[in-house]
């Protein structure tokens, strides 16, 4: 039959996401074969203790012997099964270790790598899908390393053994469960290769829903405002009924393989007992090997029937593991520079162009210099790249051509630690973190005295809300900084940014959100700021612009002339 094409890119990307797989188990081989050895020898005991079991059963129930004759097999058998218990207990302790390393590590690298990337990067991802892929995406890797890994060497290591047993007490049961074993891996591959792209893209699925649902959340104050959560709410319903729908798919193949698998079992089990009861029957053999071959039959094939249940682990990591890949091959910027650097006066913009993948939009050979002491505003309409154009000074994005000189040295050449530690911002959207005001304050200078700390929050016009609140400076806010306005939290970041010994400041619309008068008060501490420090001012606000020392207007990514009266207008 031939792979229709829609499956064949699937097929072609599971193989590769599998192989990926498996080179991260090269990190935990110790535990993951202690797992397989201690199922090995479980498998073992198990066959020890069918033989005992048999033994005792014949003895009793053929030979008619009493409890004195068959006691002295009670201690081994008791022994065995002790002794398996402990060792089994031992094959998924080793399993989870194995797994729980790789996850921790894997999360470590994921955030590692994230961080690299930068914010830029991070700006250009929605929110809910980064979260499920950092959070629900490496904890669905777990299945995989405890349960499929393991149970792939065991499902060849424990049949064998039991051949290796029952082929000298009856070669005909041991003839039959050769020839039924291959079909429970068969038709095992064969449905759940249809499976295996129904979870890719149930997965795919699922990150989009949470980046959807992860967004309305963050805008649910918008939606209230412009009364449009009802629309939103239907929305994500009927997200959530397609998304149902397409999981109860899944489910039922899923229970197809399971019903198949339990079928092929039974009836194989069944195959054996009635070649063995009819041979007992006609007296072509002992009740001591049929019992203990009636007894290995069920084990024989559980290792098979447990690879089937933890298939399904695999295709879900499979699904998983496509957007960590996607997220960890993202190349990082190049940023190889190691030259230290002194304190900042001058920066200077040589023909600097960059263009974002998504539209093309971003800045063209823009050139000009931003002097310690001077403050500098760009404007320009929505899309212009101001937004680019501060990226590109702070580090978080490199020039694609032309160069950005600090004090006439490549920025490029310098180390990337040591720019950002001369560099404060405040973004167009701050964020809050969990903890007080005064550690939010605090960000970019941890040791900063109270005096400090007080000192900046007032020349952000923050002070007076600061200490109106129940516990002033030790108030704790929510992730985001729930539970202030938008102009409040922006007043935090800003006292954040004026508290961080920084020598360039970079600020995007530092007033949105800000009544006329908080306004002006912001605006004559940038003024007073300018004095000392490079301020770099991202504004549509009139009065932010004619606090500037110079102006430069954008356009289509172009530093272009002013507009006129009648074009402002």
């Amino acid at each position: 039959m031939t792979t229709t094409s829609p499956q064949a890119p699937d097929r072609a990307i599971a193989k590769a996401l599998e192989r990926w797989l498996r080179a991260r188990a090269r990190a935990v081989r110790a535990p993951l074969t202690g797992a397989v050895l201690a199922g090995a020898a479980a498998a073992v005991l198990l066959i020890g203790q069918a033989w005992l079991l048999a033994r005792i059963i014949d003895a009793v129930v053929i030979h008619h012997l009493g409890l004195g004759q068959i006691l002295p097999l009670v201690p081994p058998l008791l022994g065995v099964i002790v002794a398996r218990a402990l060792v089994a207990g031992l094959v998924p302790l080793a399993a989870f270790a194995a797994a729980a390393r790789i996850r921790r590590d894997l999360r470590h690298a994921l955030q590692t790598h994230i961080t690299a990337l930068g914010p830029a990067w991070v700006g250009t991802r929605r929110s809910g899908d980064l979260a499920n892929t950092l959070v629900d995406g490496v904890d669905e890797l777990e299945k995989y390393y405890a349960d499929y890994l393991p149970q792939r060497s065991l499902m060849a290591l424990i049949p064998l053994a039991m051949l290796a047993a029952v082929v000298p007490s009856d070669w005909v049961s041991a003839l039959i469960l050769c020839l039924t074993a291959p079909l429970i891996p068969f038709f095992m591959i064969l449905i759940g290769k249809g499976t295996e792209a129904l979870n890719q893209r149930q997965w795919r699925s699922l990150a989009r829903m949470s980046a959807h649902v992860f967004d309305a959340i963050e805008g649910l104050t918008t939606l209230k405002l412009f009364n449009a959560s009802r629309q939103e709410a239907a929305t994500v319903a009927r997200i959530s009924e397609a998304y149902r729908s397409r999981t109860m798919k899944v489910l039922r193949v899923a229970f197809l393989s399971s019903l198949v698998l339990e079928f092929l079992t039974t009836l194989a089990i069944a195959l054996v007992a009635v070649f063995i009861g009819f041979r007992l029957y006609y007296g072509q053999m002992q009740f001591l090997p049929g019992f203990f071959v009636l007894l290995l039959a069920p084990e024989f094939f559980r290792p098979l029937r447990d690879m089937g249940n933890h298939y399904h682990a695999r295709m879900a990591a499979i699904g998983a593991a496509e957007r960590i890949v996607d997220c960890l091959e993202t190349p990082p910027p190049e940023t190889t520079g190691t030259a230290p650097l002194p304190k900042v006066t001058r920066i200077t913009f040589d023909r600097v162009g960059f263009l974002h993948e998504a539209g093309g939009q971003g800045v063209r050979e823009v050139s000009f210099t931003l002097n310690r002491g001077e403050c500098l505003a760009l404007a320009g309409p929505t899309g212009a790249g101001k937004t680019t154009l501060a990226q590109l000074t702070l580090g978080f994005l490199v020039p694609q051509s032309g160069a950005l000189r600090i004090d006439g040295a490549d920025l490029a050449t310098c180390a990337p630690d040591a720019w950002l530690r001369h560099v404060a911002w405040v973004p167009q959207a701050p964020t809050l973190f969990h903890g007080t005001i005064a550690e939010n304050i605090r960000l970019g200078w941890p040791d900063a005295p109270p005096d400090a700390v007080e000192a900046a929050a007032r020349a952000a016009a923050a002070h007076d809300f600061i200490v109106a609140l129940p516990e002033g400076y030790q108030t704790r806010l929510g992730d985001g900084g729930e539970g202030l306005s938008g102009g409040e939290r922006r007043r935090i970041a800003l006292a954040r940014a004026l508290l961080k010994p920084a020598d360039v400041l970079v600020l995007d619309e530092p007033t949105a959100a800000l009544d006329p008068l908080t306004a002006a008060r912001v605006i004559a501490t940038i003024r007073d700021r300018a004095r000392r420090q490079a301020v770099l001012l991202i504004t549509h606000d009139p009065a932010a612009m004619r606090a500037a020392d110079r102006i430069l207007h954008l356009d289509r990514g172009r530093l272009v002339a002013p507009p006129t009266a009648g074009e402002a207008a």
